[in-house]
């Protein structure tokens, strides 16, 4: 079976229905010679506000590749797997250290994942202002 391209401001149900259930996801950044770091993260999707959101340590590694983008961010893709069925978005990322931003993103991550995350005073949340989206399942 084919995958389909999704509207990610408007997906359907099935498609936001898949992003609600709790899956472990991974998030593809470049680092500055060009290669992928892939890494694990738990996202939330908005497609109401067009993001999606990744919270992190300022000082990781994701983070850092995103900055070192530069101040119009980079694009990056995020995906989750569940058997046959999987779902990428992809936009462009930004780090926000804005508290309220912050708060948004370990609220909805709380929510999807059924647990609030640690207190953490170097917490950011990565921002992916959403251009694409594609899935099968």
């Amino acid at each position: 079976m084919p995958s389909y391209p999704v509207n990610p401001l408007d997906p359907g149900d099935p498609y936001l229905g898949f992003w609600r259930e709790r899956h472990l996801c991974t998030l593809t950044t470049l680092r500055p010679d060009g290669t992928p770091h892939v890494v694990p993260v738990g996202v939330t999707y908005d497609p109401e506000a067009g993001l999606a959101r990744v919270i992190t340590n300022k000082s990781s590694t994701k983070v850092r590749n995103v900055l070192a983008a530069g101040p119009d961010g980079m694009r990056v893709a995020v995906c989750q797997v569940d058997g046959r069925r999987w779902a990428t978005l992809e936009g462009r990322a930004t780090v926000s250290t804005d508290p309220v931003r912050v708060e948004e993103a370990v609220r909805r991550y709380a929510e999807r994942y059924s647990r609030m995350p640690s207190p953490n005073p170097s917490r950011v949340v990565i921002e992916i202002e959403l251009t694409s989206a594609m899935g099968h399942g």
